[in-house]
């Protein structure tokens, strides 16, 4: 082989060699550079970030690549949950739209029924005297006005009669007498003992039996001043001696009855005198509901059961609601237009209220709302927060809810969108503005 040819081999074999080398140390420099580009993050601290693999100082979570480059950051939006459509599915996401509707709230309550107060009547004899007999002798017996209850016999009933009889003999003597002032005298006498018998309970009817008869009667029948039903008596057979202090009938009207219902106090702002209710009778559930209306709302709430009472009027001329008896109560208030949401899709925290809205392609976004009352026990009024077309969660809420802590997502929301997010953590936990 002559010398030219060997010098010719030598350097394309020192060209292939230096081209190698150059290769490799420029795709180890590569790889080192690309290496060392690598940002990555904590999936519960997003604003934590590292240039190297590992565990984040505050949670210990392991640490998960997220860019590449200096200016490398989150991928994903960190006001959003991130979820994909096929993992909602799997965990049972559920959306529904936020509609405008009619808005009607509906209170219920269980209602006892009561007497009307204003139809209690207590009799009681006006005049010391003894029961002689007793027409109405049970409890719960119906009554009519004017029918007659018991006889009593008065030593100062009958002293009275024959005053009047005494006192209308000398009217009709002395009425005509050519002394003006003697008749006049007559005619005041006659009309103080008629005043004296109608004080003490004997009717026109029976005084002017007395005129006629000119006799004075031994015993007195006292009738019932009101219709009702007999709820307490105390009269009874031959010989009881009774003064004006015994009560001897309570008679109840039941033409008429109160409800009386317990109503939660957020229910109150719902709840106003004259607003007509509805009744419905549990032992008769084939019975069409009767109606009311409110009539009185107690000044003051019940520590306890933290309720105020709620007493409706309604008429009962069949006798279908019976004092005593329990009754279901329903009432509704009209709200007009509103938007609503379905119950579920609101989260409470006790100092915030928010919903989750879809944004499409497995995004979620947390966001602060402020709800009204519920509707119907199914729905709620959105006050502030939502548009109407918006989809919003209403199914596994609370596992979107723990995926939005700790995508950091959550923390976001309770930021706003005004504040500033907290100063980065270096690696170690160490804030680079604190010196």
């Amino acid at each position: 082989m002559s010398f030219s040819r060997v010098f010719l081999v030598a350097i394309v074999a020192g060209s292939s060699w230096l081209a190698c080398t150059d290769t490799h140390e420029h795709g180890a420099d590569a790889a080192q550079v690309s290496a060392a580009d690598t940002v990555y993050s904590c999936p519960m601290h997003p604003d934590y970030t590292s240039d190297e693999p590992g565990t984040c100082p505050v949670c210990s979570m392991k640490l998960v690549p997220v860019g590449k480059g200096k200016g490398a950051t989150r991928p994903e939006d960190p006001s959003l949950v991130h979820i994909s459509p096929e993992r909602q599915q799997q965990i049972g996401v559920k959306l529904a739209e936020v509609v405008r509707e009619p808005a009607r709230v509906e209170v219920r309550a269980v209602g006892k029924v009561a007497f009307d107060e204003t139809k209690i009547t207590h009799l009681h004899s006006k005049v010391n005297g003894w029961i002689e007999d007793v027409f109405v002798d049970f409890v719960g017996a119906p009554v009519r006005k004017g029918q007659p209850l018991f006889t009593i016999y008065s030593p100062d009933l009958v002293a009275s009669q024959q005053e009047y009889l005494l006192a209308l003999r000398a009217k009709r003597e002395l009425g005509s007498s050519s002394f003006p002032r003697v008749g006049e005298g007559a005619e005041s006498l006659l009309e103080h003992s008629r005043r004296r018998l109608a004080l003490w309970d004997m009717s026109t009817a029976q005084i002017r039996a007395l005129e006629r008869s000119g006799e004075v009667a031994r015993t007195i029948t006292v009738s019932s001043p009101a219709s009702g039903v007999v709820t307490a008596r105390a009269a009874y057979h031959h010989g009881r001696y009774v003064t004006p202090d015994l009560e001897l009938y309570t008679i109840v009207g039941l033409d008429s009855v109160w409800v009386v219902a317990d109503v939660y106090e957020y229910e109150l702002p719902h709840v106003s005198v004259g607003q007509p209710v509805e009744v419905v009778l549990p032992y008769e559930p084939e019975r069409a509901p009767l109606h009311g209306v409110i009539t009185f709302v107690q000044p003051f709430l019940d520590p306890t059961t933290r309720t105020v009472g709620v007493r409706m009027e309604l008429p009962n001329p069949g006798g279908a609601l019976r004092p005593g008896s329990f009754v279901n109560v329903k009432l509704q208030r009209e709200l007009g237009e509103a938007l609503t949401v379905p119950r579920a899709a609101v989260l409470e925290t006790g100092e915030l209220q928010y919903v989750f809205v879809d944004r499409g392609e497995g995004r979620l976004e947390p966001r602060k709302v402020r709800a009204g009352t519920e509707i119907g026990g199914e729905r709620r009024v959105v006050l502030e927060g939502l548009r109407e077309g918006e989809r919003v969660v209403t199914a596994a809420a609370f596992v979107v809810d723990s995926e939005s802590r700790l995508q950091g997502a959550f923390d976001a929301m309770v930021r706003g969108p005004g504040a500033a997010a907290p100063a980065p953590l270096t690696e170690g936990g160490h804030d680079p503005h604190r010196h």
